[in-house]
C-alpha cells in the first residue's frame, strides 16, 4: 500500500462511507485497505512439571527466551496457531489443555491469545526461529531475559492457575 499516487492501488486516505476512520482508498476502483491488529499465537508448554523456553533466533529480541509464539497465519484458529509455533520454533507435538488468556498491546496493535499446552514427549530441540531450547524448573527460568512482558505474565498465570481473562498490556515504561 502506497501513498504514492502514480501508482496503481489504494493511495488515498480517506473516510469511506459508512465507516468513521480513514482507510487507504484506491479512487479508481473502490478498494479499501483494512489495516487490522495482528494476533499471535502462543503456548506456555510444559512437560513433567517444567516449562519449555526457546532462545528467540531472530528480531524482535534475538537471544532473549520466550514460549512458543508467533503470528496466526490465514485459515488457522488460534489453538492450531500455538500447535504450530511449538513445531517450528521448538520440535514439539503439543496437546492444547485451555486458554490462559488474552492479552492486547494496543499500542502496537497486537492481540495475544496465549494457550496452555502439553508436550505429548520430553523431546525437544531448536527450530528454525530458535538457538536453543529448554525444559526448565520454575526458579531456572531467566526471567530478566524474557523477551517480552506478555511472556511473564502467560507464564504466572498458568502457574497459579488462574481462569483465562483478558489483560491490556501497561502502557509503555511501565511494568
Amino acid at each position: 500500500m502506497s501513498d504514492d499516487t502514480s501508482k496503481p492501488g489504494p493511495s488515498v486516505w480517506t473516510v469511506p462511507e459508512g465507516d468513521e476512520r480513514e482507510r487507504l482508498t484506491c479512487l479508481d476502483c473502490g478498494f479499501i485497505h483494512y489495516d487490522n491488529p495482528k494476533i499471535i499465537a502462543g503456548v506456555v508448554a510444559t512437560w513433567d512439571g517444567r516449562y519449555l523456553m526457546c532462545r528467540r533466533a531472530i528480531e524482535p529480541r534475538a537471544g532473549f527466551w520466550t514460549v512458543p509464539a508467533g503470528f496466526l497465519e490465514l485459515n488457522e484458529t488460534t489453538a492450531d496457531g500455538a500447535k504450530r509455533e511449538a513445531w517450528e520454533e521448538a520440535r514439539v507435538d503439543i496437546e492444547i489443555t485451555g486458554l490462559i488468556g488474552v492479552y492486547e498491546i494496543p499500542r502496537i496493535s497486537q492481540i495475544y491469545v496465549i494457550h496452555a499446552g502439553r508436550m505429548t514427549t520430553g523431546n525437544h530441540a531448536p527450530g528454525p526461529e530458535s538457538t536453543d531450547t529448554r525444559l526448565l524448573e520454575w526458579d531456572d527460568i531467566p526471567w530478566d531475559d524474557l523477551a517480552f512482558p506478555s511472556i511473564r505474565w502467560a507464564l504466572e498465570r498458568h502457574k497459579d492457575g488462574r481462569p483465562p481473562t483478558i489483560t491490556q498490556a501497561p502502557p509503555r515504561g511501565t511494568r
